[in-house]
Order: C-alpha cells, then sequence, then structure tokens
C-alpha cells in the first residue's frame, strides 16, 4: 500500500507544482488581487491557451490520480483480499 500512497503523493505534487506555476504566471494580476484564483485574461495567444488548457488538465489529473491511488486501487486490494 505504501507504494500506492507514494504514486498519489507524486501526482499531488508534481501535478500541483505544475498548475500553481501557471496559475502563477497566468491568473494573478497582483501582490495584492487574487493569487492563483484570478480571474483568466482575454486575447491570449496559443501557447497561453494551451497553458490554460494545460492549467485545467492538471487540476483533473491531481483530483482523479489521488483518488485513484489512494481511494480507488487499495479498495480494490482489499476486496480482493476478503474474497
Amino acid at each position: 500500500m505504501a507504494d500506492e500512497f507514494m504514486k498519489g503523493a507524486a501526482i499531488a505534487t508534481g501535478g500541483g507544482l505544475i498548475w500553481m506555476v501557471l496559475s502563477g504566471w497566468y491568473t494573478t494580476p497582483g501582490f495584492e488581487d487574487a493569487q492563483l484564483w484570478g480571474a483568466i485574461p482575454e486575447g491570449l495567444d496559443a501557447y497561453g491557451q494551451a497553458a490554460i488548457m494545460l492549467r485545467s488538465v492538471m487540476a483533473w489529473f491531481i483530483i482523479f490520480g489521488i483518488l485513484a491511488f489512494w481511494v480507488v486501487i487499495p479498495a480494490f486490494q482489499q476486496l480482493r483480499a476478503a474474497r
């Protein structure tokens, strides 16, 4: 079970780092403003739009990755061991 925990922790750490960097670059208008959760700026070029899409993908990757490795896989292993 320790390896599933570490895989989930690695997903949370790596995905969270990418999400925080992209959020800091694109959705933090100023230091006193809403940091990391600000509005997405208008008129982004192709790289900016790809970065915003990657930011959204990373958020869902973190959620589903943690659920998979911390909840679903251990639950299936417990069910299989109980049989």
